[in-house]
């Protein structure tokens, strides 16, 4: 453990550069004691590692120096094999690429190794499509992701719901969530989110990208999506479902089965539970439990209910009940 711990040290001062006590103790999730007890291990055996005092200090590599230790554990190997996924990669023009990474990978392991990696490949496939979806259409992928490669603005023609636009971006990121790929770009200086199939058309520009300071794109994307969900879901619905209608109501979105989970529904005498779940609107609501009856029971509020009878009328005179 420990020793596996030196080498982490090593590598993240190789590819990270100067890292506080701190920041590195950190990473490791361990105290910054024991850091200082492993700095002095590893300089104890050589390796040629750097305190710098300051604001902007830390520890160091002499620059230059790299570790030998580049092997790669069965685990691991299996690892970069299963994030090796070949339709994304085909959307980035990436594959033939990637395929060849993964030849290197697979010579360059010892026998042993060699034969638990392509087991991971051959056992293991993730498709990205969400059920009855098809992949977006997005001929302007190859662009974008080349401005964002490259650390180029990009002009683009984007359609968005409310109008379409002209603008030019700073590129900062990509992620693909549920087939569909995203673009992160700076605009006006704030980071923004923008469908790629939304972009009618796209060209790298020569300006280089200004990036925020400390912009990380995983976190970015956590605090988007709950942020859309917080301002998507702007109604609630009362309802009284049975067991059947429980079950119907964890299908319709993952925020409305969380609710469902979380919550502490009181059970009545004829079997079914009350509980209040989250809606994006009347209207959307009406028409989402509308079609689980009779075993999801609409209570309120009274708008709600009032839609779902309106449009049981419109139902009504339609086919002439």
């Amino acid at each position: 453990m420990r020793a596996s711990r030196l080498l982490s040290i090593q590598m993240m001062l190789e590819t990270r550069g100067t890292m506080s006590a701190a920041a590195l103790a950190e990473a490791l999730e361990i105290s910054v004691r024991t850091l200082h007890r492993d700095i002095d291990q590893l300089t104890a055996a050589g390796v040629p590692i750097y305190a710098e005092r300051g604001r902007t200090g830390g520890f160091r590599l002499l620059d230059g120096w790299n570790t030998r230790l580049t092997g790669l554990t069965p685990a691991e190997a299996q690892v970069v094999f299963l994030s090796g996924l070949a339709g994304p990669a085909a959307d980035l023009g990436l594959d033939k690429p990637l395929q060849g990474a993964q030849l290197k990978l697979l010579t360059s392991l010892p026998e042993s190794s060699r034969s638990e990696a392509q087991k991971m490949q051959s056992r293991f496939h993730l498709d990205p499509v969400d059920w009855y979806r098809e992949a977006d259409a997005v001929p302007c992928l190859a662009v974008v992701a080349d401005a964002l490669w490259t650390d180029r603005q990009l002009g683009m023609h984007y359609e968005s719901w409310r109008d379409e636009v002209e603008r030019v971006v700073h590129p900062l990121g990509l992620v693909l969530k549920a087939g569909a790929w995203y673009l992160v770009a700076a605009a006006d200086g704030k980071p923004r989110t923008y469908r790629i199939s939304n972009v009618r058309r796209a060209a790298k520009l020569e300006q280089r990208v200004k990036r925020p300071a400390r912009f990380d794109l995983a976190r970015y994307w956590v605090a988007s999506v709950a942020r859309f969900e917080a301002e998507l879901y702007m109604d609630h619905a009362d309802v009284l479902a049975t067991p059947a209608g429980l079950k119907h109501l964890r299908y319709l979105n993952a925020a409305v089965a969380r609710a469902v989970a979380e919550a502490r529904p009181s059970r009545r005498r004829d079997g079914r539970v009350a509980l209040r779940i989250p809606v994006e609107s009347v209207e959307h609501g009406a028409g989402q439990l509308l079609r689980l009856a009779p075993d999801v029971e609409v209570t309120g509020p009274v708008r709600l209910r009032k839609a779902i009878v309106s449009r049981l009328r419109c139902q009504s005179e339609m086919y002439g009940c």
